[in-house]
């Protein structure tokens, strides 16, 4: 029985630690980019040691990898508790449009992760077998709402994609995260700014409808 016990606690432990390593990497991946993190300051960062790193992740390359899957996996997550039966089609819609934005607001580390993963090809998502299952709930999701939009004649555009629909949402609010900085240098364009955040997440609520509303 106490072995038992131990062996939960320390279950419970490995969790944790793991746990805290994806954090503080997330963060330091975010920032730095995968040529500019280094192992030696994640640990230092968390209560373990660059050898414990190396023994749950194999490496910074496996490190890096698990952050993203976790980044990509984080936002599924979130998308599947929304209560999108109890909805119109339209609501429904709009309801996937602003959880999209919001989320990207909130967690300026995803952004930044697939632009950084961009850059590499996406080498290590291509690598990872938890990629497409992990992703592919979304499309599930905008195909139900698709279904009840064409079924009760909320929208009217035919052959329309989930995949359209997605890239289309996640583009806008992906692109007010990662390219805030030279908006800004450029512009004098804060996309940051509350009132600037709320007239974009609007006008993708709105530009995304009225195309799903009309037929050419």
């Amino acid at each position: 029985m106490a072995n038992g016990r131990r062996d939960e606690e320390l279950s419970r432990d490995a969790v944790r630690t793991r746990a805290e390593i994806l954090q503080v990497a997330t963060a330091e991946f975010a920032r730095s980019g995968l040529s500019g993190a280094r192992v030696d300051e994640i640990a230092a960062l968390t209560r373990t040691t660059k050898r414990m790193i190396y023994y749950y992740f194999g490496g910074k390359g496996g490190l890096y990898a698990a952050v993203l899957e976790e980044a990509y996996a984080g936002i599924r997550r979130a998308e599947q508790k929304l209560d999108l039966a109890a909805l119109s089609p339209v609501e429904a819609m709009r309801t996937i449009v602003e959880f999209g934005f919001d989320y990207h607001a909130e967690h300026p580390e995803l952004g930044r992760l697939v632009s950084i993963e961009n850059i590499h090809h996406a080498e290590h998502l291509r690598a990872s077998e938890r990629q497409i299952p992990i992703n592919t709930p979304v499309l599930a999701m905008l195909d139900e709402v698709l279904a009840r939009g064409w079924e009760d004649g909320s929208f009217r555009r035919p052959g329309v994609r989930s995949i359209d629909v997605h890239l289309m949402a996640m583009s806008w609010a992906i692109f007010q995260v990662t390219n805030r900085p030279t908006i800004e240098a450029s512009f004098g364009h804060d996309m940051a700014a509350p009132e600037n955040r709320a007239t974009a997440r609007r006008i993708a609520v709105e530009a995304i409808l009225a195309w799903l509303r009309t037929t050419d």
